[in-house]
């Protein structure tokens, strides 16, 4: 936490995302204060009430139910708020209703005078990221989307799972879209060092099995949503660790949505890339050689953004 000063953490929308990362806030000493916003006044209300109840066996902090005004005075805002994609749907199916949803969002947090850190959890994340950069007209270091966060850790728990090695240990990255055009980073993905690629016992049945364990990663959301209507316990845990490198200023290595400007050829879009993060935002992109079909991938992936971002550009 900042040393000295309280920390205030605003969560925008107390849907199962929202409430899973307030929750996980409760269980960690992360930071002093937690504000709940939400249309539905009543339901932020009941939920910082919830929260409230297990503040005796959780972190000391103060959590209400609150107004734009308390993002004033916020260190970080999140925004989980928006329309959930429904089974069938792909996440760039969203990105109308939820830009629309979003520019009344940022535009009410600016109006007091916000200068933290805006963290976009809501999807097609990239483009609400790069939504909440052009309305909040913060700098690009402020405004950070989860990216693919969650996809890279899906990627090193299942590596973790086939190798039976413990997935914190496994070292890869997801980059692109968050998404169905994102990619593994194959030749940057190690297990003790040791390139995951020269793991392999057999070359073409062990990089097929490699293809089918991303694909797993990829298509991961439509399956959970398929059987539960949702995801939140991962997202919600990897926008707990992006507060953490913010709050506590760890220069963190994480693989979240951020403009590049020049960085792997790409110019004035959001998408996720390794990147170095502390209390400032954005310290640095982290930029991974790339094999020439990786190379390929990502500019493909960054295509499809590119294309389906036409109609947030007219909500300028």
């Amino acid at each position: 936490m900042f040393e000295g000063k309280t920390t205030r953490v605003v969560v925008i929308g107390t849907g199962f995302v929202g409430t899973s990362y307030a929750f996980s806030l409760l269980n960690q000493e992360v930071a002093n204060e937690l504000v709940l916003i939400d249309a539905n006044k009543e339901k932020a209300e009941g939920e910082a009430r919830d929260l409230n109840h297990g503040l005796p066996f959780g972190a000391q902090m103060k959590i209400w139910a609150g107004e734009y005004s308390d993002c004033r005075d916020a260190d970080i805002v999140v925004i989980a708020a928006g329309a959930n994609q429904a089974p069938g749907e792909t996440r760039l199916d969203l990105i109308d209703k939820n830009t629309k949803i979003f520019k009344t969002i940022v535009t009410n947090v600016m109006s007091y005078n916000f200068d933290g850190i805006f963290i976009v959890a809501t999807n097609p994340v990239d483009i609400l990221s790069y939504a909440t950069w052009k309305f909040s007209g913060l700098p690009k270091e402020r405004v950070i989307g989860s990216g693919t966060i969650l996809d890279t850790a899906r990627f090193r728990y299942l590596l973790g799972e086939y190798f039976d090695v413990d997935s914190r240990n496994v070292h890869g990255y997801i980059l692109g879209e968050h998404g169905d055009t994102e990619l593994p980073v194959w030749s940057h993905t190690t297990i003790g060092s040791r390139p995951v690629l020269s793991l392999i016992k057999d070359t073409s049945e062990g990089k097929a099995e490699l293809d089918a364990l991303f694909a797993d990663v990829r298509d991961a959301a439509y399956h959970i949503i398929n059987r539960k209507g949702a995801t939140h316990f991962g997202i919600a845990m990897g926008l707990l660790r992006l507060t953490k490198a913010i709050l506590r200023n760890e220069n963190s290595i994480l693989t979240i949505s951020t403009l590049l400007e020049g960085e792997y050829g790409l110019e004035d879009l959001y998408i996720g890339v390794p990147a170095i993060v502390n209390r400032n935002g954005i310290r640095e992109v982290i930029e991974l050689d790339l094999t020439p079909h990786e190379t390929e991938q990502l500019q493909h992936s960054a295509k499809t953004l590119t294309d389906a971002m036409k109609p947030v550009l007219l909500h300028k």
